[in-house]
């Protein structure tokens, strides 16, 4: 889902009168929204937007020509549209306009099916939703009336488990204090329930006689996208009252344990934020995409050559020639010279030749991709019992991509991490709690602790939650006040809703799982969150019920990083309680308590290195009188119009200040399983792994150590956090410094500036010997970020094994990926799990999304999705790595068989007077790619593997070619084209060498046209099969049926073309009746089909075993180690017949091989595991791919050369 460009954020004036009239709006230029409720005839002067919505293209009149009009768009269909055209003027075409239009109908027709069924689907939706019944009230009654009719500035009555027909302002509900609940997952994903309120003005509007007087006018922003935010003000009864995202009821929200409620519609249909957000996923291209682009106008290109050079050839020969037998070969009407024929034969040959880039390649390839999607939603080793959800590939253009990742950018919690939070630690007035110690006062582990703390005095306790420190239960029982006070800062300063089904029986349903995890902990621990109102807060503290009167929430965001609340205790005192990230809120405690302070931060250090997410608590008493100033400042800040976000929060940032520090909570994060292993395995395919969280430093290193992202073996892991732009350029450049230095201590026998120059930085950085981390924190990032630091700070991420942001914001994850996108020629992948997630997600060239705790945003969002980041290494190491083998085999196979095909025409048109005769029938042209070559090689595209996937997941450098591009690439495509050259030069040659002296078994003449094209095309159809069949490496039951099949096709449509039924039928089109049969029956043309398939194939497959056995590559040595393993299991059985089996102590060890459990673990590089392999290790083919990988660096261009030059990497 894509967001669209923001609205211009222009408020109207704070005491602009509700009668101020203004022009009439336009979509994206409206300043502002004006609804006046219950006044129909007002509002249609502004003409808003009604609220019926349409997501169809298209309707029956539209159809075929808007359809048409966009598929060609596309330059290959008005490529084939411009040849059909070219072939219906018959001074030019040599062949009938059913070849091209054959294809090409059938390209559009399966086009337009898919469009049209697709946006069937859309119309359905658009009228089920457009039908749906709402109440509204018109002229004092209550009025069934469908969502497409209801206007801006009608009240509407919804009901509980009712959709929000539009974005409303919530005026009343049944519950107390105007209070509602929601469900908001179709916007967001999040199935927790949300609480809105209505503003208390209006909230004692509940009967249907008051909501029929209101007349309130709201002026507030223009539509836009902003899911979070609205800003606006409600004008009534000569006052005005600020309205903010708490007073509003989105379109797509579902009421919740709500009877009823009444809102007024502010936007309708296309202007609801549910709608402004539904833009369309930006188009994603490959790298062989893009290539392909390149190569067909290269094609394109040669076509024209050959075509003028045919034209020279024809102008030549009827000059010098065909003047000659003008009595018998007479030009046409229209030609007048030898040179006007031999523009006339350019366009001809131009038509002849097209097929050099057939129309069906694009529609195979469709093809293949659609088949690696399903096999991406249907792999059940992707699919997750636990939370029945499989994976999906929600695009189809990028899974040849997928194999050539180099770098992966991560966020931490929800995907490397479980995103399930449990209380773990916490520190109380300088003294720490959590751990637990044994007799010899050692730290316990996990396996050697005591039972957990017994919370059974608590009859309220939450049986799931675990503490095994029963020190600070003692500390609560006795009570400690610092303990206490701890305690009720967690059960009142959150947004948790509570529920409570059965007596005694609480649900808490929280925005995000650490504020679940406090508010439960204080609940075992005797502070017991039980019910809120909009203006109280109830906690049961120790067995005692106490309210406390809530006069103001200071909301948490991602720039404050903090949340207070400030309430009245039943005494009469006010106090302000906060919870926030240490960063933020030790810059603003009371200097008065150093030692508290001191060992405060120690514990939060400590936490952070064991991966603990830490919040820091504070609180602050505040006077009568103050409060009540400061209270009607935040009024005012809040009614303002204009920068009413920032005038708040310097509002709030004034009453958060000189706090006192009450301790620290400590919360635990689980890896999720397979991290660690799946993070080894790709970066022993050269896949660099850059993590980017909010998370501090510490917590964020710890779990780099956690998952093997960070090993004890590295040679160094480099820390920035310079917090200016002169010491973050300074820790960069030591940073470097320190990589060439050991460089230089380990060279080989050579210099470190013998292997590369010193202008290459980038080059001779990846050179490095030795294994390098990086570490930098959000406020350093944002000055290595910028325009002329961001290629140093590059260039030193990029020599590093592992990068690791922290504290970074969803804006900076998204920049550091374009940084790399921008600057190094690699294919990059970002995975998230949240909503901070989507915009770096959008901008990877591939975007995988987590469906975990945090809503399904970043699924929407993304290219492909699953539910645990372990499945990464499947969907790359063999679902990409088989796709883009596939594709490649597929491409360069398809252009070889098709310049085979076509160039045979060349050839012909020096022995045919450039005269734009075709050597083949013109049925045979036209059924060539769509019938007897098109299945056997979309098997293979969709199909085929190298090696098996266990093979893939057990040696991840065989992921490595794709980094490289090395399978399909314009030296493979020049390779495949020579190929096709040569042999479409034997195919025409030899049968045309042949046929010059055969005769028939009667003796007479075997040389004719049609006897000579049959034996030419049997020839190619066989060729190009054999062909298939040696590029084949997995064979199946469809590759076979396919090739065979496509074979017997062949010569079944042969014959009957050929026989007497159908030149009954058409006696006009099929008059060479039996030349078939009287044709293949001669074993001379037998002979000369057997010779040219030889002569064709055979340098293919001697240039192939020679290669095997002088430089295999390394997917052809797995091949050779399989069928080792195979023979040697084969051995051990037979060995296992004739054995002893009277003792099976040992049977398990001797049984199994040994696992890659430790080695994985360790973050090393893995073994080849087998005797065959020990044999690779010493041939020089091992290094073929490192040293193609040296010369790509070498070619790189040095970036602070000119950031113009992109690096290579």
């Amino acid at each position: 889902m894509t967001v669209p460009k923001e609205m211009p954020e222009k408020w109207a004036r704070a005491g602009a009168p509700p009668s101020w009239s203004r022009k009439k709006p336009t979509w994206g230029t409206e300043e502002e929204r004006r609804a006046r409720a219950n006044d129909r005839e007002y509002n249609e002067k502004f003409q808003y937007a009604s609220n019926c919505i349409k997501t169809s293209k298209y309707n029956i009149l539209t159809f075929l020509p808007v359809n048409l009009f966009e598929q060609f768009q596309e330059v290959a269909n008005t490529y084939f549209l411009f040849l059909l055209i070219l072939q219906l003027i018959p001074q030019i075409s040599s062949l009938s306009w059913f070849t091209t239009i054959v294809p090409l109908v059938l390209v559009l027709t399966i086009t337009a099916v898919k469009d049209a069924t697709d946006d069937y689907f859309r119309h359905k939706s658009d009228n089920q939703v457009n039908n749906r019944q709402s109440q509204v009230l018109i002229n004092g009654i209550l009025q069934q009336e469908q969502w497409m009719n209801v206007c801006v500035g009608d009240i509407i009555k919804l009901e509980n488990n009712q959709f929000v027909a539009a974005d409303l302002l919530l005026l009343s509900s049944s519950e107390p204090h105007g209070l509602c609940y929601i469900e908001t997952a179709e916007l967001d994903g999040e199935t927790n329930m949300k609480v809105r309120q209505a503003i208390p003005v209006t909230s004692e509007l509940g009967d249907i006689s008051k909501l029929a007087k209101f007349d309130g006018e709201v002026i507030c922003e223009p539509p836009n996208n902003k899911l979070d935010k609205f800003s606006g003000t409600l004008y009534w009864k000569e006052n005005k009252f600020p309205l903010s995202n708490q007073n509003m009821l989105l379109r797509g929200c579902v009421l919740r344990n709500t009877e009823w409620c009444f809102g007024l519609v502010i936007f309708a249909g296309p202007d609801t934020k549910l709608m402004q957000n539904s833009g369309r996923t930006k188009f994603k291209r490959t790298s062989i995409d893009r290539l392909m682009n390149t190569l067909v106008l290269w094609i394109f290109g040669f076509l024209v050559c050959m075509g003028v050079i045919l034209a020279i050839g024809n102008a030549i020969w009827e000059h010098e020639v065909g003047t000659r037998f003008q009595v018998y070969l007479p030009w046409d009407e229209a030609v007048d010279s030898a040179f006007f024929s031999g523009f006339l034969s350019f366009w001809s040959y131009i038509i002849i030749l097209n097929t050099v880039v057939p129309i069906s390649l694009y529609v195979s390839v469709e093809v293949i991709r659609l088949g690696h999607s399903y096999f991406i939603n249907w792999d059940k080793k992707m699919f997750c019992t636990k939370k029945r959800t499989p994976a999906e590939a929600r695009t189809t253009t990028l899974n040849e991509e997928l194999g050539q990742v180099e770098y992966i950018f991560s966020d931490k919690t929800g995907t490397l991490t479980q995103n399930i939070m449990v209380f773990s630690k916490c520190s109380v007035h300088g003294r720490s709690y959590g751990d637990v110690f044994d007799v010899l006062g050692h730290k316990a582990e996990l396996g050697e602790r005591p039972e957990p703390v017994d919370f059974s005095f608590n009859p309220l306790a939450d049986k799931k939650f675990f503490f095994w420190d029963s020190s600070l239960l003692e500390a609560v029982k006795m009570g400690d006040p610092d303990t206490h006070e701890f305690f009720r800062l967690l059960s009142l300063c959150h947004t948790v809703m509570s529920e409570e089904k059965n007596e005694g029986e609480l649900y808490y349903k929280a925005q995000s799982p650490d504020e679940g995890a406090l508010v439960t902990a204080a609940r075992n621990f005797g502070f017991v969150f039980r019910s809120r109102t909009p203006k109280t807060v109830t906690v049961h503290e120790m067995g005692t019920a106490v309210t406390y009167q809530l006069l103001a929430i200071l909301d948490f965001n991602n720039i404050r990083k903090r949340m207070s609340v400030i309430v009245r205790n039943p005494e009469g005192k006010i106090r302000l309680y906060c919870k926030g990230a240490d960063t933020i809120l030790l810059e603003r405690l009371h200097r008065c308590t150093p030692e508290l302070l001191n060992a405060t931060t120690d514990h939060l250090n400590e936490y952070a290195g064991e991966g603990l997410r830490t919040l820091v608590l504070a609180y602050k008493d505040l006077d009568e009188e103050y409060y009540e100033e400061w209270a009607e400042r935040r009024l005012q800040a809040s009614l303002a119009q204009d920068s009413r976000e920032d005038r708040l929060g310097s509002i709030y940032e004034e009453v958060e200040s000189n706090m006192m520090l009450l301790g620290a909570t400590a919360i635990e994060d689980k890896l999720q399983q397979g991290v660690p292993e799946t993070i080894a395995l790709l970066t022993l395919a050269n896949i660099k792994i850059w993590v980017l969280t909010g998370d501090k430093q510490e917590t964020a290193v710890n779990i780099g150590y956690s998952c093997k992202m960070l090993t004890d073996d590295m040679t160094e892991v480099f820390v920035v956090t310079g917090h200016t732009v002169l010491e973050v350029r300074e820790e960069l450049r030591k940073a470097r410094e320190k990589m060439m230095d050991s460089s230089r201590a380990v060279g080989n026998g050579f210099t470190f500036q013998e292997k590369l120059s010193s202008s290459k930085l980038t080059s001779v950085l990846e050179a490095v010997a030795g294994e390098y981390a990086l570490v930098i924190n959000g406020h350093s990032l944002a000055h290595a970020l910028e325009a002329d630091m961001e290629l140093e700070f590059l260039e030193t991420a990029c020599a590093c094994k592992a990068v690791i942001c922290c504290r970074v914001t969803p804006l900076q994850k998204a920049q550091v990926v374009e940084l790399v996108k921008k600057y190094k020629k690699a294919v990059t992948l970002a995975i998230g799990d949240g909503a901070n997630d989507v915009s770096m997600i959008k901008t990877a060239h591939i975007g995988v999304g987590i469906s975990g705790q945090e809503g399904i945003q970043a699924v929407l969002a993304s290219d492909y999705s699953f539910s645990q980041f372990k499945f990464l290494q499947r969907l790359l190491l063999v679902h990409g790595r088989w796709s883009y083998l596939r594709m490649c085999k597929f491409l360069c196979y398809f252009f070889y068989k098709n310049f085979a095909f076509t160039m045979v025409h060349f050839w012909f048109g020096f022995f045919c007077g450039f005269s734009a005769q075709t050597v083949y029938d013109q049925y045979f042209i036209t059924l060539y790619n769509i019938v007897y070559t098109s299945l056997p090689v979309l098997a293979m595209g969709v199909f085929d593997q190298d090696v098996p996937e266990q093979r893939s997941m057990e040696y991840p450098k065989l992921y490595e070619p794709g980094q490289l591009n090395l399978l399909f690439n314009k030296r493979e495509f020049f390779i495949c084209i020579a190929q096709g050259i040569y042999t479409s030069v034997l195919m025409f040659f030899i049968p045309y060498g042949v046929f010059a002296e055969a005769t028939r078994d009667d003796g007479t003449q075997l040389a004719d046209y049609q006897s000579f094209a049959v034996t030419v095309a049997t020839s190619l159809v066989i060729v190009v099969s054999v062909q298939i069949g040696l590029d084949t490496g997995y064979w199946t039951a469809i590759n076979h049926f396919f090739i065979w099949g496509s074979l017997a096709v062949y010569f079944a449509i042969l014959f009957a073309m050929h026989s007497n039924g159908l030149f009954d039928m058409f006696p006009n089109q099929f008059r060479f009746v039996g030349n078939a049969q009287n044709t293949l029956a001669q074993p001379t043309v037998w002979l000369t089909i057997v010779l040219t398939t030889v002569v064709c194939i055979m340098p293919v497959v001697a240039f192939r075993f020679l290669r095997l056995n002088l430089k295999p590559d390394l997917s052809d040595t797995v091949r050779y180690t399989q069928l080792v393993r195979k023979k040697q299991k084969a051995q051990h059985r037979c060995m296992r017949r004739v054995g002893r089996t009277g003792s099976r102590r040992s049977g398990y060890a001797f049984s199994h091989q040994e696992g890659f459990g430790e080695l994985i673990m360790s973050g090393k590089n893995m073994r080849l595991s087998s005797l065959a392999l020990s044999s690779f290790t010493t041939r020089s083919s091992s290094s073929w791919i490192e040293s193609l990988r040296r010369k790509k660096s070498d070619s790189a261009s040095s970036p602070s050369a000119g950031a113009d030059k992109p690096l290579k990497g």
